[in-house]
């Protein structure tokens, strides 16, 4: 038998019972990937990551990221997660006010920056890979069929579907109000398909109006091809609608804004971006951050 321990915690928020929860696995070694997979599987959230010793000088550790179907190369919340749960376990030592990591990924190693005050962690902010700008997505009828809505409301919204990528490849749809997107009920055997089909790791859907007056975007994430319906708060999502706003030219003058998120599910969250474009306007820098709220820990027997 196999005893594994694990902390708990949620990310993109301040308050307990709400952001998006993460599983953090800190000591996997000799964990094999069905065996990974299967934990994954057993927490029932939408990822769960595993950290090993780096295999590259510069990196502080390395980590993997599985979703209950399957392992990924990135992801935004587990990214942030999993360096707060280290820096709570005193894996590295923090010095004030910001301590650099790096943690090695798949997709490659990408520092992450830890805001410290009184000797906490106080905000977690990664920097994501440069961004790949993907297709425009022309054919919307069965996108409209799958989301439950009407292919005029994408028109209305006068704004691309794109695929964009700042780690994974994600398809980005907006819709012109708020309550366009908060009314959402998708078919998830249709757009579970639809995402295979383009090659997506999920589907961002957003409006430009919010709850929030603080806040740009309000956001749905779906990804049914991970086994993860909605998720109520998508880090690399957040990363990739900061490019998709810099390239369609609706970034703000800052570069900087929030997204709400979660708000449908009962667990809001709040996520910061920021994005650096050069003078044509293309993003070469995006940093996405938040808040992380310790919630639970143990160990699993198998």
């Amino acid at each position: 038998m196999k005893t594994v321990f694990f902390r708990r915690v949620n990310v993109f928020t301040d308050r307990a019972f709400s952001g998006n929860p993460l599983v953090v696995v800190p000591d996997a070694v000799g964990l094999d990937v069905e065996e990974m997979q299967a934990i994954a599987r057993e927490m029932g959230v939408s990822e769960t990551t595993f950290v090993f010793s780096p295999t590259v000088k510069e990196a502080t550790y390395k980590v993997r990221i599985f979703t209950p179907a399957q392992e990924i190369p990135f992801a935004g919340h587990p990214s942030l997660g999993t360096a707060f749960v280290m820096a709570e376990l005193g894996r590295f030592p923090l010095v004030e006010p910001s301590t650099i990591i790096r943690q090695e990924l798949p997709v490659g190693v990408l520092p992450i920056e830890l805001e410290i005050s009184g000797g906490e962690v106080v905000r977690v902010v990664m920097t994501q890979k440069e961004t790949e700008l993907g297709t425009r997505v022309t054919e919307i009828e069965d996108l409209t069929e799958a989301l439950g809505i009407e292919s005029l409301a994408i028109h209305r919204a006068g704004l691309p579907i794109e695929i964009l990528s700042t780690g994974v490849p994600q398809l980005f749809v907006p819709l012109p109000t708020l309550d366009a997107v908060s009314q959402l009920r998708p078919k998830f055997f249709e757009l579970r398909e639809i995402e295979r089909k383009l090659g997506v790791i999920g589907c961002c859907v957003f409006s430009l109006s919010t709850h929030d007056p603080t806040a740009l975007a309000h956001v749905r994430f779906f990804a049914p091809n991970q086994n993860v319906r909605e998720d109520p708060a998508t880090g690399s999502a957040a990363g990739g609608l900061g490019a998709y706003l810099a390239v369609n030219k609706l970034l703000p003058k800052s570069g900087e804004f929030w997204i709400e998120q979660g708000e449908e599910m009962g667990r809001p969250s709040k996520i910061h971006v920021q994005v650096k474009v050069n003078k044509a306007g293309h993003p070469y820098k995006v940093k996405v951050g938040g808040s992380v709220m310790p919630a639970m820990e143990g160990s699993l027997s198998f």
